[in-house]
């Protein structure tokens, strides 16, 4: 079962999933991000999400662009954002 996770929980799975301390995820540490939020998908449905996710193009995912597309995209709770993620 999926739990929708709140705001408030985003920063801790962000924070256990970055492995390399550097706030910043890698598409190996968005994985297990998404894994621990339940959400579970093919390699490339997470490679696809892991892109549009990557709004300045620099092959990481900061905090703000991981919490953008999970608030956009209706995958935590919270206000949906207007931002540069597409919807799908």
């Amino acid at each position: 079962m999926t739990t929708r996770p709140t705001g408030d929980d985003l920063p801790t799975v962000f924070r256990r999933a970055d492995l390399g301390g550097d706030e910043k995820l890698d598409l190996m540490e968005f994985t297990l991000a998404l894994e621990e939020l339940g959400l579970s998908w093919t390699r490339s449905e997470t490679q696809d999400r892991f892109e549009k996710a990557d709004s300045n193009l620099d092959g990481f995912i900061s905090y703000e662009e991981f919490r953008a597309i999970m608030e956009t995209r209706g995958w935590a709770g919270g206000p949906v954002a207007d931002g540069p993620v597409a919807h799908a």
